[in-house]
């Protein structure tokens, strides 16, 4: 378990409104995977710019183990006031219930308070592949079919999940070669010993810029501003969408004073364009919505991979 205090940035007072919860103590804001990682990226970002919009002193704790399930137990049995938060994701919501036997059901025993921002996921290839485009991609995966593989960082994870829906939804029969990290694929894609991954924009970028792999699509509905000429996996499969989001969560019973200031918070940081440059800067996009949308929108991913997870059968390692 690590903790950093981060300073809260001056502003003047009438920066922000008075807020009618004000917390005891400094605000907990568990991340659910190590120190370093994206999500802990997130997490600290969101105490520094969340604390100082909110005047409130905001601490990251790194709870890492099960999938995200520790931190999320640990959030679920807290004091429900406000003061432990977790940052909540794909992973810790979307995937792991549908795939990991958990103690506790996350979207039950969490509280939805406000969604940030998404990771959209890249399709690519090595270049030795021959399709230049996902049709053509898929067309040579359905005249090899149990010969093309792709990389993940490991089963039920984003890489993964990401193109098993993308291999179910056309009809692919393809191989899935579990490692323990994305950067361990990428050699393998670049020899040819792996023919596709899906892997997050911000991480894939280098490569397709330096023109080491092939990008075919995005898998966002639309097509994003720094790959402007890269379609959207959706414009050859229609419905096709899947991003790698990141909210905030609480224990239930978090008063509703603690959840207007936290989410009207979360709204006013994202409807400020210098917090836009910083979350771009990461790859993300925002994803601006009310506490209702937000609940709707993490059952709504949910269900796409029970699905999916119904339909394939996939298990964990």
């Amino acid at each position: 378990m690590q903790r950093r205090h981060l300073p809260l940035l001056a502003l003047p007072f009438l920066a922000r409104p008075a807020l009618a919860w004000t917390p005891d103590r400094p605000v907990r804001l568990v991340a659910p995977f190590g120190a370093g990682g994206p999500s802990d990226v997130v997490a600290r970002l969101l105490a520094e710019e969340l604390g100082a919009m909110l005047g409130i002193n905001f601490v990251v704790e790194n709870r890492p183990g099960g999938g995200g399930a520790v931190s999320t137990e640990y959030v679920a049995r807290s004091r429900p006031d406000g003061t432990t938060l977790m940052l909540a994701s794909q992973a810790t919501h979307g995937v792991s219930p549908v795939v990991n036997r958990l103690a506790m059901d996350p979207g039950t025993e969490t509280l939805p308070i406000a969604n940030v921002a998404g990771v959209p996921a890249v399709l690519v290839v090595g270049n030795a592949t021959p399709a230049a485009t996902l049709a053509e991609f898929i067309a040579l995966a359905k005249s090899r079919p149990g010969a093309l593989s792709y990389g993940s960082a490991g089963v039920g994870t984003s890489t993964h999940m990401t193109l098993a829906l993308l291999a179910h939804r056309a009809g692919l029969d393809m191989l899935h070669a579990p490692f323990r990290t994305t950067a361990q694929v990428y050699p393998e894609i670049l020899a040819g010993r792996i023919t596709a991954m899906t892997d997050a924009i911000n991480t894939a970028l280098p490569f397709i810029r330096e023109g080491r792999v092939k990008a075919l699509g995005v898998s966002t509905p639309q097509r994003l501003s720094i790959l402007p000429d890269l379609p959207s996996i959706g414009e050859t499969l229609p419905g096709y969408e899947v991003l790698n989001w990141y909210g905030i969560n609480g224990p239930n019973g978090t008063p509703p004073e603690a959840v207007e200031a936290l989410h009207g918070g979360m709204q006013r940081l994202l409807a400020k364009p210098e917090f836009l440059a910083r979350i771009a800067a990461q790859g993300l996009v925002p994803l601006p919505m009310t506490t209702a949308a937000y609940t709707r929108y993490i059952a709504d991913d949910r269900a796409q991979w029970a699905a999916l997870v119904a339909a394939t059968g996939i298990k964990p390692e």
